[in-house]
C-alpha cells in the first residue's frame, strides 16, 4: 500500500502581502512630501514668500528699468515670478530634501519597501505639484490684488507649462541629489538658482538679457519655462519652441539620473 504524499504548501511569491494598493501608497506619500515642504519654515520662506516678495519689490519698485512690451508692469512680472516658484520648489528644495535623505539612509530604506523606487519617485514628484498648486494660489492672490489680469485663454496652456517645468527640474534635482554630497548640494541648488533667476530668463525674458546670454538662455530649462510663461498668460499662446527645450531636457535630465542616482 503506498503512502498518500502530503501535501505540498503553497511556495508561491505573494507580493508584499498586507500592503495597501499601489495608489494609495503613492497618495500616502505625495502628502508625506507635500507636509514636508509645507511645514518647514525655510522651505516656506524660499517656494512662497520669497517669490511673493519679489514679486512686490519688482512690481512696486522703480529701482529696475523693464521694457514691458506695452504690458502692465505686473503682466509682465507675474508670470516670471510664477516660473521662478516653480523653480525652487520642484529643483532647489527637492534637491536639498532628497540628497539629505539619500546621506541620511531614508531613500535606501524607503526604496526596499513595498512603495519601492518608483512609488517614491512617483510621490516625490506629486508632492512637488501639490506645493506647486499652493504656490500658485498665493502668489495668483497677491498679484491679482496688485493689479494682475491674465489672458484667460492662456490659463491651461500655463498649467501645461508648469508640468514640463516640473518635469524637467524634477529630473534635475534628482540627477544632482543622487550624484552629489548633501553639503554640495545645498550650495549648488541655492547658487544654481540664483543665477538661473538673474540671467536664465526667468523673471525677465532671454530678450532683455545682454549679448550671448540672450541665445544661451533660450536654451535653457529656465529660460524656456519663463518664455512659456509669459507668453502663455500674456498672449493666450504656448510657444512651441519652449515645450521642445522642456521635454528634452527632461528626457537628458530623466536618463542621466535614471543611470548615475545613487540610493545610499
Amino acid at each position: 500500500m503506498s503512502a498518500t504524499p502530503a501535501p505540498v504548501a503553497d511556495t508561491a511569491p505573494t507580493a508584499h502581502p498586507g500592503a495597501a494598493p499601489t495608489p494609495r501608497r503613492v497618495l500616502a506619500q505625495t502628502a508625506f512630501e507635500a507636509r514636508a515642504i509645507l511645514r518647514n519654515g525655510e522651505q516656506l520662506l524660499v517656494t512662497v514668500v520669497v517669490p511673493v516678495l519679489v514679486l512686490v519689490g519688482l512690481t512696486r519698485g522703480t529701482f529696475v528699468e523693464l521694457d514691458t512690451g506695452g504690458a502692465s508692469r505686473i503682466d509682465f512680472l507675474a508670470p516670471g515670478v510664477l516660473a521662478l516658484a516653480v523653480m525652487t520648489t520642484s529643483f532647489t528644495s527637492q534637491a536639498i530634501a532628497s540628497s539629505f535623505d539619500r546621506r541620511n539612509g531614508v531613500l535606501r530604506l524607503l526604496s526596499t519597501t513595498p512603495l519601492g523606487r518608483g512609488g517614491l519617485l512617483a510621490g516625490k514628484v506629486l508632492g512637488v505639484l501639490v506645493v506647486e498648486l499652493v504656490q500658485v494660489l498665493v502668489i495668483g492672490v497677491a498679484a491679482v490684488l496688485l493689479g494682475w489680469r491674465p489672458d484667460p485663454a492662456g490659463i491651461p496652456l500655463a498649467v501645461v507649462a508648469v508640468v514640463l517645468g516640473t518635469a524637467a527640474f524634477t529630473s534635475l534635482a534628482m540627477l544632482v541629489a543622487g550624484t552629489l554630497r548633501a553639503e554640495a548640494v545645498l550650495a549648488v541648488a541655492n547658487l544654481a538658482l540664483l543665477v538661473l533667476a538673474v540671467a536664465g530668463g526667468v523673471v525677465v525674458p532671454a530678450s532683455s538679457l545682454p549679448g550671448p546670454l540672450e541665445h544661451v538662455a533660450l536654451l535653457l530649462p529656465s529660460g524656456a519655462l519663463g518664455e512659456a510663461m509669459r507668453e502663455t498668460l500674456l498672449h493666450g499662446v504656448l510657444p512651441p519652441w519652449s515645450v521642445v527645450v522642456l521635454l528634452g531636457w527632461t528626457a537628458a535630465l530623466g536618463w542621466g539620473a535614471g543611470r548615475l542616482f545613487r540610493w545610499h
